[in-house]
């Protein structure tokens, strides 16, 4: 009847539990409270769960090593964290906290910031292979017999004390060009959409890495314990209504503990989801709910020393004050008209990127680590001249009001503020081709991007692409790079900033080469 190495146990509510499959017996109590079984039941408990590990190991020398891993061994009060992780910031932060408007589709370069005169003489002629060098097509245009070139037919014009050009699609922002950092070279190797935003994003291509605000929000904590440190919006957009997907992964924690994940306002209903109390539970029955629910997860943390239970009491303190203060945040009456003038006429619509532009600002006020918001509807393959020109019009006048409304109140010398996409298009023409009509495939190998404030250089432009806006001839910025002089403006040295994971120290910019752009800093 010695059938021990079979694991006659499972776990049930009340901890280990003897399987009756694994003994019948007509008389069950009996045989479980046997000599016998007792002993077996004794044995059993020294080595079958991965959980009684853990909790053997809090005591003695097993405690030290535990109460050095993320998330175990702090006191559960002071989370949600005000403060990040010790030791951080690595040097002094030049910014407090970020923001990045992220276009998710991919913005044609060569429309907006790229200009290519030359271009003008290229029309309908094939692109050179001596130009494109046997790169990688997508499935979309590998097929065609022709790669037309498609010259912009948007005019370009000088702004700022260095003539930087910039499209007549992007009329306000082409004001700002003196107060930002203009990168025409960022590059990456996905060319797809999913694996592209998944890689700059969360710095890998695959699903399952922490996500950059992630990364922040463990990092740095946050300077307001009633809002997360990590806060999403997607904003609306004009015309066409396809759109790639938006994965929650994008601002997902991965690895890292959950309650650094992102937080997704919505714009319709509760800003939150199950943000009100049901009928007929107020904020008093709430909180002495919440009161015996944390008791229950904290006789449970110390039992199994879990960082996902600290991680769920904290998330339940936090969802009881953002009943609170999001509210507050999403009540738009205390502007005054001329900040609302700022972000343009649809700033007072829930959901359009003025709205969520303004948003920001007022996070950025609140303390708020990092705000992300995605604008979809950037991928162009076909009738660009009519998608293009709307997609400008949501987000070029927020976009600048967002900018001169921080520097006003004195929060873009400690605010980051990034815009771009996950890759740039070609400039060789996606199906048919006219004088007025032409779309643009996936391009990875050059793309433009902006940042401001918090230490970037005012009125530079960074790095140059060819004539066809296809390669890069000087000053390449990988996504990687981006992503590490973004740590850097927060005061994290990305080679130093790791998290313990599947027995390798992750970072988010990965094992590969990564270096600050420092050619962009002040």
């Amino acid at each position: 009847m010695d059938r021990r190495d079979e694991h006659p146990f499972e776990l049930g509510r009340g901890g280990l539990q003897m399987s009756r499959s694994e003994f019948p017996c007509e008389d069950w109590n009996a045989l479980t409270q046997s000599p016998l079984m007792s002993s077996v039941l004794q044995e059993r408990m020294q080595h079958l769960t991965r959980r009684s590990l853990f909790s053997s190991a809090a005591a003695g020398l097993g405690a030290a090593a535990l109460a050095s891993m993320p998330g175990i061994g702090r006191a559960v009060d002071s989370q949600p964290g005000v403060p990040g992780q010790p030791g951080l910031p690595h040097h002094e932060p030049a910014a407090k906290r970020a923001i990045y408007l992220f276009m998710s589709g991919a913005p044609s370069q060569m429309d907006m910031w790229d200009h290519k005169p030359q271009m003008a003489d290229w029309f309908d002629k094939d692109l050179p292979e001596s130009i494109r060098q046997g790169q990688r097509l997508t499935t979309m245009t590998s097929g065609q017999s022709r790669f037309p070139i498609a010259p912009s037919i948007y005019k370009f014009s000088p702004h700022g004390a260095n003539g930087t050009m910039a499209s007549e699609l992007i009329p306000h922002m082409a004001k700002k060009v003196d107060e930002i950092a203009l990168v025409k070279s960022m590059y990456t190797e996905a060319i797809n959409h999913d694996p592209a935003i998944t890689y700059i994003c969360t710095g890998n291509q695959l699903p399952g890495k922490a996500s950059l605000g992630s990364w922040l929000s463990y990092g740095l904590g946050t300077e307001n314990e009633d809002l997360p440190a990590f806060l999403v919006m997607t904003a609306s957009w004009t015309g066409r209504k396809q759109a790639q997907a938006l994965y929650n992964r994008l601002w997902g924690s991965g690895y890292l503990p959950s309650k650094f994940q992102g937080v997704a306002l919505r714009s319709a209903g509760d800003p939150v989801l199950y943000l009100s109390n049901p009928d007929g539970i107020d904020s008093g029955v709430r909180r002495r709910m919440l009161d015996t629910l944390a008791e229950l997860n904290r006789n449970t943390l110390d039992r199994w020393h879990d960082p996902e239970t600290e991680a769920r009491i904290a998330q339940y303190e936090m969802a009881f004050k953002m009943q609170t203060s999001v509210p507050e945040l999403t009540d738009l009456s205390d502007e005054p008209q001329h900040v609302l003038d700022l972000y343009g006429p649809d700033v007072t619509n829930p959901g359009t990127f003025a709205n969520c532009c303004l948003m920001a600002r007022r996070m950025a006020e609140r303390g708020v680590r990092f705000t992300q918001i995605f604008h979809r509807g950037w991928d162009q393959h076909g009738a660009l001249p009519k998608d293009l020109p709307n997609q400008c019009r949501d987000t070029d006048q927020p976009s600048a009001g967002l900018l001169t409304d921080l520097k006003q109140r004195g929060l873009l010398d400690d605010t980051l503020v990034v815009w771009g996409g996950e890759f740039g298009r070609t400039i060789y023409c996606q199906g048919a081709l006219s004088k007025t009509n032409y779309g643009r495939d996936h391009h990875p190998k050059c793309f433009s991007i902006w940042m401001a404030g918090a230490g970037i250089k005012q009125g530079v432009v960074h790095g140059e692409t060819d004539e066809f806006s296809y390669n890069i001839v000087r000053d390449g910025v990988h996504i990687r790079d981006l992503n590490a002089t973004i740590l850097n403006q927060m005061g994290i040295d990305h080679e130093r900033f790791t998290y313990p994971f599947q027995g390798l120290d992750q970072r988010l910019t990965g094992v590969e080469e990564a270096r600050v752009v420092r050619e962009l800093l002040a």
